[in-house]
């Protein structure tokens, strides 16, 4: 039995059969994106009914949004593609390959299709190349131009073109591609950028679709203090540092402990004060936060030059969460001659840890600060309180003691650990850093506190201190 040579018909369904589903897909696309446009107001208010009438204002803030991150796109994506194709059609043109006009139009034109329009564009020009050169010379230099002009146009002028106005992450941008693909096929990797911009969007807007926003978005998933208290947590302290490193390029170090890595520190006695946090992670942490406040002895507490971009949005949502109004400008510098004699020499300010290790991590970086500052701070472990640590300390008699806390508060512990500094050491200056910001613990109306000063924050803590350690200040 033989079979017989395949009829015109037959030819044309073999050619024919592997693209009916693709083109019946895009048909179908392209027939709901016209009534869409059709019947956009339409749809627009009866979106708005779904959300609910109570709150236009968010659905009005969503559309906008979206209108605008896909304008943005859409407008980018022409230019560049039109810059690519007038690259290729003149570099075509120079090496002398027919048609270089109607292969640079291609070109633009199969660009927008994400990951595979550049091959595409680059077939044609190819074979044409090797059809009509003897040799091997025009299609070397025209692979070598789709191979140096698709990279430097993908990898370099579309990211500072396109910047973060889509909103989307890497990792979605290549997820999303993949998706709407298998549902849509070539009109879906077409679309699958603005549409996946669009669920950013919703996710921003609408509370139950956050999920999209965290999933897809670029907006960084976890805050600064978040991010910096998951590093300590894990004993990180090479990338909690390098982030740090990256926020104080545009912010000063004192603003940085007290917006991130204070906030991060709350967090973990947050965790320890819910039973979750043990007495071995609490010393993981205060090593962790050991090696972060080294790495950073390098940089001084001054606000510095506003000429450094963020690296990445990581590092950019810090810095906007950092506040700089309370910056460093309203702290001195005190040399030796500006000190009073009672703080002349070393030893003569202590920052305690009151009474775990958080609290001891606190101290660290407050002692650092005052050290930026002309006070030679050392910081104290929480077992200073006792009575073998207090009679240590009264020998030393230094002349400004800071006690810190930062877990939840206990006026009690707090009045009774300021009433024994103030039994062995009498002269000293007691300051309290209330470091949790719970409430006030002078409110308590089981007497006053033994102390000479209350702040909430380590910059406040730093100016008290400048202001008794001050020549001029008073007994």
């Amino acid at each position: 039995m033989h079979q017989p040579e395949p009829g015109a018909i037959e030819t044309l369904q073999a050619f024919l059969s592997p693209l009916i589903h693709p083109l019946t897909t895009t048909g179908i696309v392209l027939i709901f994106v016209v009534f869409i446009l059709l019947k956009r107001e339409d749809i627009r208010n009866r979106f708005s009914r779904l959300t609910g009438t109570d709150d236009l204002q968010k659905t009005t803030a969503a559309f906008d949004d979206a209108a605008r991150r896909l304008s943005r796109l859409f407008l980018t994506q022409l230019i560049v593609n039109a810059g690519f194709g007038v690259v290729i059609g003149c570099g075509l043109w120079a090496i002398g390959v027919p048609s270089s006009l109607l292969w640079g139009i291609l070109a633009a034109i199969l660009r927008f299709i994400p990951y595979l329009g550049a091959v595409l564009s680059a077939v044609f020009p190819m074979v044409i190349a090797a059809s009509v050169d003897p040799g091997w010379m025009m299609l070397a230099m025209t692979a070598a131009l789709f191979v140096i002009a698709e990279p430097l146009v993908g990898h370099v002028i579309e990211p500072l073109a396109y910047g973060r106005s889509t909103g989307l992450s890497p990792v979605a941008i290549v997820v999303a591609a993949t998706f709407w693909t298998w549902l849509w096929g070539p009109i879906g990797l077409v679309l699958a950028t603005p549409l996946t911009v669009c669920l950013v969007v919703l996710g921003r807007h609408v509370e139950r679709l956050e999920f999209l926003d965290v999933m897809l978005g670029d907006r960084p998933p976890l805050s600064a203090p978040e991010n910096f208290y998951q590093r300590i947590l894990a004993g990180d302290p090479a990338e909690a540092a390098d982030k740090a490193e990256e926020v104080l390029k545009e912010r000063s170090l004192s603003a940085y402990y007290d917006e991130v890595a204070l906030e991060g520190l709350r967090l973990a006695a947050a965790d320890e004060a819910r039973g979750v946090l043990d007495a071995a992670r609490r010393n993981q942490i205060l090593g962790t936060v050991r090696e972060v406040v080294e790495d950073l002895a390098d940089h001084d507490d001054s606000r510095p030059a506003l000429d450094a971009a963020a690296a990445d949005p990581e590092t950019e949502a810090a810095v906007e969460q950092t506040d700089e109004s309370e910056g460093t400008s309203d702290l001195p510098i005190l040399a030796a001659a500006d000190l009073g004699e009672t703080f002349a020499g070393r030893d003569r300010v202590v920052c305690i840890g009151a009474r775990s290790q958080l609290d001891e991590a606190a101290a660290l970086m407050l002692s650092q600060i005052l050290e930026k500052h002309g006070l030679a701070a050392e910081a104290l472990p929480p077992n200073t309180l006792l009575t073998s640590g207090m009679v240590q300390l009264a020998e030393r008699d230094p002349a400004l003691i800071c006690l810190c806390y930062i877990g939840p508060q206990n006026a009690a512990h707090m009045k009774y650990a300021l009433r024994r500094l103030r039994r062995h050491m009498p002269l000293a200056i007691l300051v309290l850093g209330q470091l949790s910001q719970v409430s006030d613990p002078k409110a308590d109306d089981k007497g006053p506190l033994l102390a000479d000063a209350v702040e909430t924050s380590l910059r406040g803590i730093c100016r008290v201190c400048l202001k008794f350690a001050a020549k001029e200040a008073p007994a």
